[in-house]
């Protein structure tokens, strides 16, 4: 047994390392590659932190916006940023902008080249540093006075900017089909009549938690990479669902586990945060999230070792309109990825909704800035919750009715 192995790992050793300039950091592809190749126990002997990314849409992301106090003071209960309803139920100047809220023109089409636009696209355009324009409405107290306000505002004219996304990172999710006869207009996308395509969102092995499945190195309080700068993990994710069925691996078979994460936009890189728009269905975010796995012990390995072949995600036909849709099996991320699967006999074309290419540029940035000494690892302070089961809203009461 070498010195190295007999070393015990920990994230305070690893930081030396990498202080140092002596760590050895592999991005999670190449990890791959290496287990091949070397085995399991070789890449442990070698390797410090391994790197996951991805770049997929987040639609249950956001931003907190403090825009400082004005003369006379305002205590804002609407506003809007370039015609986006921004959510006021806060202190008087606190602001929360959904990635997903859109422009209300009342059925209007009058100013149709900005109907696509929604929260993403100013948290965008924010982010680089473009000017929005502001209007609010306040309510008008002793110690708040005044009663509108309209401005523009930039992330160096306001106070605090930071991102903090209540639901990230699915663990796995579904492959979306459309078995009905008209085309579908969906969060995943269009999707074709008759089983025309096939839509998946998760980039498959090299996504963050499908390399640590039972959140075992990770936890609140781990530093990330999100949207080119330093974020956080800060709890548990809305509908996170760590009790999905699993495979002998652990990894689940659909939509498990999910993180809260939470970083300072006004460090951001545009690059890596995208406003986007699902044709008839809404605005949305594309977001880069990249995660360091320490590489503690061999089962880190062996773990973030597994490949496309190894994990699925479930075909689920979305022409049926309820929560729990058909589903047309599984199948693995390597046959997704190879362009075609086979439903009931048909070929069917398969796409991803995740950037592929640029999910690897996250791991490949993170990897660099580990290697120079600007990103160390962070001791989580609790555990992730694994316990977790998904609750739906059946216990619907009556509709209200006059007597």
């Amino acid at each position: 047994m070498s010195a190295k192995m007999k070393q015990i790992r920990t994230i305070q050793s690893i930081n030396a390392k990498i202080k140092q300039g002596s760590a050895v950091v592999w991005t999670v592809a190449e990890l791959k590659k290496k287990v091949k190749e070397i085995g399991v126990t070789s890449c442990y002997e070698q390797v410090d932190v391994i790197c996951t990314g991805t770049f997929e849409a987040m639609e249950s992301s956001g931003a907190f916006i403090n825009i400082g106090h004005t003369d006379p003071p305002i205590k804002i209960r609407q506003c809007w940023l370039d015609g986006i309803p921004v959510y006021a139920g806060f202190g008087a100047v606190d602001l929360y902008l959904g990635a997903t809220s859109m422009a209300d023109y009342g059925g209007k089409t009058e100013v149709p080249e900005v109907e696509e636009k929604g929260g993403g696209h100013v948290i965008e355009e924010l982010i680089a540093g473009k000017t929005i324009h502001l209007r609010a409405v306040g309510q008008v107290t002793d110690c708040y006075p005044r009663a509108s306000l309209e401005t523009s505002i930039n992330r160096d004219t306001i106070n605090q900017f930071y991102l903090f996304n209540p639901r990230n990172l699915y663990q796995n999710f579904i492959v979306g089909v459309n078995a009905g006869d008209r085309p579908l207009f969906t969060y995943l996308g269009p999707l074709l009549p008759r089983l025309g395509n096939a839509v998946y969102s998760n980039p498959g092995a090299i996504s963050p938690l499908f390399n640590d499945p039972k959140l075992e190195v990770i936890g609140i309080g781990t530093r990330i990479f999100l949207g080119g700068a330093m974020g956080y993990i800060t709890w548990e994710g809305t509908q996170h669902f760590p009790l999905q069925k699993r495979l002998p691996n652990d990894t689940p078979i659909g939509p498990a586990a999910t993180l809260a994460l939470i970083g300072n936009a006004k460090e951001m890189d545009s690059y890596w945060v995208r406003g986007c728009y699902f044709q008839n269905y809404g605005p949305s975010l594309m977001l880069g999230v990249g995660i360091p796995l320490p590489v503690l012990h061999e089962g880190v390995i062996r773990r973030c070792g597994i490949q496309d072949e190894e994990i699925v995600a479930p075909i689920v036909d979305f022409s049926i309109p309820r929560r729990v849709r058909p589903t047309f099996g599984l199948v693995t991320y390597a046959q997704l990825k190879s362009g075609k699967i086979t439903i009931e006999g048909k070929t069917v074309r398969t796409a991803p909704l995740a950037s592929i290419a640029r999910s690897l540029e996250v791991a490949e940035a993170l990897k660099s800035l580990i290697e120079k000494g600007d990103f160390t690892l962070t001791e989580p302070v609790a555990s992730l919750p694994m316990d977790r089961s998904f609750l739906p809203q059946d216990n619907l009461s009556s509709p209200l009715t006059l007597e």
